[in-house]
Order: C-alpha cells, then sequence, then structure tokens
C-alpha cells in the first residue's frame, strides 16, 4: 500500500480549504496538478467497472438514487446475479481494459443470510480472475466485513454522499454516524476504503468541503475518493436539480487532490454530460480513474471505446491491477455470527419535505 503522510485533518481548517478552493482556477489547477506528479502517475488512470448485481427494491429514501423502492422510477427490479453472470460481466469488463470490479447491491444493509453467503462467492470468482473486488452493498457489521476480506475483497465502498448537515437534507433513513462506523467495520477487517460524495444536490460548496475534512480527517484516509456530479433522474426527489458545472467538478477533484494527496481520485457519476475537453481538465487537476462501461449501476455512462478514444488522444494508459496494493489471498471463512451478534443501526426518522412529495 501506499505509505500514509502524517495526519492530514490537522493541516486543515474550513477556511484554509475555502481559501484553496475559491482561488483563481489555473493556480489551483498547476497546485493539483503537481501534487499529484509527486504521488502518481500523471499518464495511468484507472479503468474500473461498476455492476449492478442486485437491482431496485432498496427501501432507504436517498433522495438521488432511482433504486429507491418509494421512487416512481422506471428502473426494472433484478435479483441477485449468479456466480456465472457475474463472471461473464467481469471477463467482458477484464477484456476492455477495467483491471477493477466493483459490485453493487441494492441493500440497506448487510444480512447474514444465503444471499450474502452468494456474494461471498461472486467475490471469490473476480478475484481469482486477477482483478481489484470492490463492493458497496450498504451498511456492514464486524464479522461480515471479516468474511468478505476471507473471500478476497479488495476495497468497500461506502460513500458519506455530503456533509454530515446537508446529509440530513437528501436522506432520513439511516444515520451520518452508520456511515462512518461502517467504514471502520471494513478497516479493521483489512479492507481497503473507497468513500466519497456527491455534487450538485443542492449542496453549498462549504458542504462539500465538510464532506472532505470529515474524510481527510480519518486515520488512515481513504485509499479511493470517488468525486460524483449528480445525474438527475426522473422520479427521484432531485429530479429537477440541474447539472453541475465543469469547473465546479474540476475545482473539486483539485481540492480533494491536494488535501489528500495519497488517494486516488475517482472521477465517477455524471462523466456522461462532460465533454473531452472537460475530462482532460479533471484528469489534469488529479483525477486518477474512472468506471467504464456504458451504465453505472442503472445511470448512462460513456462507451468503453470512446474512453479508449479519449485515452489515445491524451496519451493515457490504464493502471494495472493491484497497482497500489497486494492482490487479497482468500482465507478462512469466519462463518455467520451467533443469533446473538445483531447491530441495530440508526433510523432518524425525521422528514424531508420534497422526498415524501415523491413518494405519493
Amino acid at each position: 500500500m501506499t505509505a500514509q503522510p502524517e495526519h492530514i485533518s490537522a493541516h486543515w481548517t474550513l477556511e484554509a480549504l475555502q481559501q484553496l478552493h475559491d482561488q483563481p482556477l489555473m493556480e489551483l489547477l498547476f497546485r493539483a496538478a503537481s501534487v499529484h506528479r509527486q504521488h502518481h502517475d500523471p499518464n495511468e488512470v484507472q479503468v474500473s467497472s461498476l455492476l449492478s448485481i442486485k437491482t431496485g427494491g432498496c427501501p432507504e429514501d436517498c433522495g438521488y438514487c432511482p433504486q429507491a423502492a418509494r421512487y416512481h422510477t422506471d428502473i426494472e427490479e433484478n435479483a441477485l446475479m449468479t456466480v456465472e453472470q457475474v463472471r461473464t460481466a467481469a471477463e467482458r469488463a477484464k477484456g476492455l481494459g477495467s483491471s477493477r470490479l466493483c459490485m453493487g447491491a441494492a441493500w440497506r444493509n448487510v444480512r447474514d443470510d444465503d444471499e450474502f453467503d452468494q456474494v461471498l462467492d461472486l467475490v471469490r470468482t473476480v478475484n481469482g480472475l486477477d482483478m481489484e473486488v470492490c463492493a458497496t452493498l450498504g451498511m456492514l457489521t464486524p464479522n461480515q466485513a471479516e468474511r468478505l476480506a476471507a473471500a478476497g475483497l479488495y476495497a468497500y465502498n461506502h460513500n458519506l454522499d455530503s456533509s454530515e448537515e446537508y446529509y440530513r437534507e437528501v436522506i432520513s433513513t439511516r444515520g451520518y454516524e452508520d456511515r462512518l462506523e461502517t467504514i471502520g467495520n471494513a478497516r479493521k477487517a483489512g479492507l481497503t476504503v473507497c468513500s466519497g460524495g456527491i455534487i450538485g444536490m443542492g449542496e453549498t460548496v462549504d458542504d462539500r468541503l465538510k464532506m472532505l475534512l470529515t474524510l481527510a480527517s480519518l486515520d488512515p484516509v481513504p485509499e479511493s475518493i470517488p468525486i460524483n456530479a449528480l445525474v438527475a433522474v426522473e422520479g427521484t426527489p432531485l429530479e429537477d436539480q440541474q447539472p453541475v458545472d465543469i469547473f465546479e467538478m474540476v475545482r473539486m477533484i483539485a481540492v480533494t487532490r491536494i488535501v489528500i494527496p495519497t488517494t486516488t481520485v475517482r472521477l465517477s457519476a455524471g462523466r456522461k454530460d462532460m465533454s473531452p475537453e472537460g475530462q482532460a481538465l479533471c484528469f489534469f487537476a488529479g483525477a486518477g480513474s474512472i468506471f467504464a462501461g456504458d451504465k453505472l449501476l442503472t445511470t448512462p455512462n460513456p462507451e468503453a471505446f470512446a474512453d479508449m478514444e479519449l485515452f489515445g488522444a491524451l496519451g493515457l494508459k490504464p493502471t494495472r491491477a493491484y497497482a497500489k496494493g497486494e492482490r487479497p489471498e482468500p482465507g478462512v471463512d469466519p462463518g455467520r455470527p451467533g443469533d446473538k451478534q445483531r447491530i441495530k443501526w440508526s433510523r432518524p426518522g425525521h422528514r424531508i419535505e420534497r422526498n415524501e412529495a415523491k413518494r405519493k
């Protein structure tokens, strides 16, 4: 793994981040690109694929998510994918240049049942293809994190989404502290952590920077930080949000790169509406990863061949698997916990009027 710097949060305050974010863009880009070159190969970008292994029917009320069962979207629910289905998808992704596969399931939290046992088989399968395996399955107990690690999982994704304050304006069915606890459980099990957020949900710049301060306060900091631009989906409470300006995206990536130099900043959702020139600016600012494939879980994404054309034009090459860490060797599964080991995740219970309106 990349060596961690001394604790990062001690070096930054919200005021300092505001000054960093608001400086002239060319100054910010120059500083971010300089930091990026100190810790990463500026001509390498990891290509990852995101696969929805269980789609739709989620009980949460996340205002941005078309997979929430309570909203009226066109998402078709699908049962958990089989080992063969995932193997085929992973082999296709690898053939198109992906070195990492992230599997997502529309769950509130992982349950200790047969479906989770099947997910462990999926992890073992993809690990056997010599690809980095990432999973995003909702909230996670210590035992579940240990079982994923034993199966060969490389990374666990659990985004903070926004600042703790603005989070309450988007989600009411689970608490911010549950997200932090899940990240801690993954970390204790030896998994690398992937955690970032979404911009363009109506939050302020301060909300974005507060989220970044929270990520920087984690010790160690996440190895991956996805920066997503909201994809406004019809039927969700945030369907009327205007797209994020490309320069807002570039500034967020640049600030993230400077504040947490060693992390891989992932240019994630929203690329479909970005020009090649806009994406090139993101790479220059420090983005070191993209998600390839025609979909990100359920939302549109540029085609893989278009991405390779862009890579060719910019002189970029895909990063190999495990360039920043060793491949996990499958270990002994500790098995399901006893009946008495249960964690009750929080339900804040406050009302978000725009979420309730869409539910009706």
